[in-house]
């Protein structure tokens, strides 16, 4: 059995987080907010501090700080389901050079029966996407050797290919994403292990060219 004595994450977490799920309301969450700070955010934030320098050790173009965390709350504005909390806990730690979530970055999600890592580019904006398209569609050799070591998750794809492209182009599957995003499952026993730090600076390390090739299509300042 795997020792949480030094863990940053309990079971209870996730036991929060669904019980949640079925009280998804402002009156709860605010009587229950003491747990909310101390099973989620809190172990959160200090799982974030303590990760910093291994981030910097892997890329010193990406930032962990407080800011790096979610916020529970959803934004509603736009959405059809109105339940004003998120039942999943997320952080992403971004470039540098990025003020949201559309510049290359990493990311943490924790979910009951859905806990990933992941790397990439979310939803870039248009002229972002028009800029990593035209790459692909050159055939670049960095992306010919990244496709043949990762596989993309396919948030929004294109059922069509998009204005401008041919259906018969070799990289025709790759022209039509909108998000450039990969991802690594996480199980709940890594999760509430002391030795998920470990865990996370592997799998970040190993997705890092993705980021990189982003980056440099993107003309972000790499490394310095």
């Amino acid at each position: 059995m795997l020792s949480n004595k030094q863990a940053y994450f309990k079971p209870e977490l996730f036991a929060f987080l669904i019980e949640l799920r079925f009280n998804n309301h402002r009156t709860w969450f605010q009587a229950n907010k003491p747990r909310y700070e101390a099973l989620v955010r809190q172990p959160f934030l200090r799982f974030i501090e303590d990760f910093a320098p291994r981030l910097g050790r892997i890329s010193p173009d990406y930032i962990a700080n407080a800011r790096s965390l979610f916020r529970i709350q959803r934004d509603t504005r736009f959405s059809p389901h109105k339940a004003p909390y998120k039942t999943h806990v997320a952080a992403q730690f971004r470039h540098r050079l990025g003020q949201d979530v559309h510049l290359p970055g990493f990311y943490i999600h924790l979910e009951p029966d859905n806990c990933f890592l992941g790397a990439g580019m979310w939803m870039p904006e248009p002229e972002n996407l028009r800029r990593i398209r035209l790459v692909i569609a050159r055939q670049d050799p960095r992306w010919l050797r990244l496709r043949r070591q990762f596989e993309l998750d396919g948030e929004g794809k294109l059922i069509r290919p998009p204005k401008g492209y041919s259906a018969d182009h070799p990289l025709i599957e790759d022209l039509k994403q909108r998000s450039f995003t990969v991802s690594y499952p996480l199980t709940e026993d890594e999760v509430f292990s002391e030795k998920l730090p470990d865990k996370v600076e592997k799998v970040f390390g190993e997705l890092l060219p993705l980021n990189q090739f982003l980056s440099e299509v993107l003309l972000l300042k790499v490394g310095e």
